[in-house]
C-alpha cells in the first residue's frame, strides 16, 4: 500500500473513530504528506521509514528555518500515523517511539552596551542637581539615580531592589543583603559608584524601614512606578523605551561581567540563580567574544 493510501486510511480512522474536526484532518493530511513526500525522495516510505528517517525529517524542517513548535506538531502527526500503523499491524514497529521532540531555543536576553548604559547613569546623575528642578523633583531624580546605579551594580531582579530593606545596607554601603527568590538571602558586593550614590542618598532619607519608601499600601515603591521612571529616562537618553526595562539592566549586568572574564559561577551567586542553566543564557556574549578573537587573530583568518 503507498504512502497516500495508507495516511487516507489513518484520516479514515481519525475521522471515524475519534470524531477529528474537519479542520484537524486537513492539518494531519497536510503533514503527513510533506513527511511522505520527504521520504518518497530518499527512496522510502511508511512502511519502511526507521527511526533515521524520522529524525532525517526533523533536521530537514529545522534547515528550513521551521519553528520548533511547528516542527513538535508535525512530529505529533507522525508519531499517531505510526501508532496506528503499529496498533493495526500494518507495520510490525513504530519508529517514532525513541524520538525526541524538538525543543524550542531559549531566546537571547535583551542587552544595553556598555555606552548605553553609561549615558543612562551620566544623565540620571546630572538631573540630580538640575537648578530649576523644585525639591521634590530633585527628590525622585536622586531615587532614580541610586536606583540605576543598585541595579548594575548587583544585578538584582527588580522585586528584590524595590523591596529592598535600609538594613540591607551592610558595613558602610560596601554590601547588600538581598532576600531572593524563596526567601533566601544572598550577600552582594557594591561597586565605589553605587557605595558613594547610596552613601549620599541615605543621609538624605527620612526615618523608616524601607530603602525606597512609597506612600502606597505596600509602604515601597512599586516596580511600575521604577519601571515608568527608568523609561522616561531611556527617552531623554535617546534611548528608545521599548529597549529598556529594570529586568534588561539585570541581562545587561550578567552579559557584561561575562564579557569581562567573569566566573559563569560566581555570576549565577550574584544573581540568585538555583541552577546554573539558567545563568548559561547568559554566556552567547563569550560565543561573540571569542568569534571575535579568533577572526582577528587566526593566522588563515580571512583578511578585509
Amino acid at each position: 500500500m503507498s504512502g497516500g493510501h495508507l495516511v487516507e486510511t489513518f484520516l479514515e480512522m481519525m475521522a471515524a473513530e475519534r470524531g477529528a474536526a474537519r479542520n484537524t484532518i486537513q492539518a494531519y493530511r497536510r503533514d503527513l504528506g510533506d513527511y511522505c513526500d520527504f521520504l518518497a525522495r530518499r527512496s522510502s516510505g511508511p512502511m519502511a521509514a526507521g527511526r533515521e528517517e524520522v529524525t532525517a525529517y526533523l533536521a530537514f524542517l529545522e534547515a528550513q528555518g521551521i519553528a520548533a513548535s511547528s516542527s513538535a506538531r508535525k512530529l505529533s502527526a507522525i508519531r499517531q500515523f505510526h501508532k496506528f500503523l503499529a496498533a493495526d499491524q500494518i507495520r510490525g514497529d513504530d519508529p517514532t517511539r525513541i524520538v525526541s521532540s524538538p525543543k524550542a531555543r531559549r531566546g537571547l536576553p535583551k542587552v544595553l552596551s556598555i555606552a548605553e548604559i553609561d549615558r543612562l547613569l551620566s544623565l540620571a546623575e546630572s538631573e540630580v542637581e538640575l537648578p530649576e528642578a523644585s525639591d521634590a523633583q530633585r527628590a525622585m531624580s536622586g531615587r532614580l539615580y541610586v536606583l540605576l546605579e543598585l541595579l548594575y551594580a548587583t544585578g538584582m531582579r527588580v522585586s528584590e531592589l524595590v523591596e529592598l530593606k535600609r538594613a540591607a545596607v551592610m558595613r558602610d554601603a560596601s554590601f547588600l543583603t538581598i532576600r531572593g527568590k524563596g526567601g533566601k538571602e544572598r550577600i552582594v558586593p557594591l561597586t565605589d559608584r553605587a557605595r558613594d550614590a547610596v552613601k549620599a542618598y541615605l543621609a538624605r532619607l527620612e526615618p523608616g524601614p524601607w530603602l525606597f519608601p512609597a506612600g502606597g499600601e505596600s509602604g515601597h515603591l512599586s516596580r511600575q512606578v521604577f519601571g515608568r521612571e527608568l523609561k522616561g529616562l531611556a527617552a531623554r537618553a535617546g534611548i528608545a523605551a521599548a529597549r529598556v526595562s529594570p529586568h534588561v539592566l539585570r541581562h545587561a549586568f550578567a552579559s557584561h561581567l561575562l564579557a569581562g572574564g567573569a566566573d559563569l559561577r560566581v555570576v549565577q551567586t550574584l544573581l540568585g540563580h538555583s541552577d546554573i542553566s539558567t545563568t548559561q543564557i547568559y554566556t552567547h556574549v563569550l560565543d561573540e567574544k571569542l568569534r571575535a578573537l579568533v577572526e582577528s587573530h587566526h593566522p588563515l583568518a580571512e583578511e578585509g
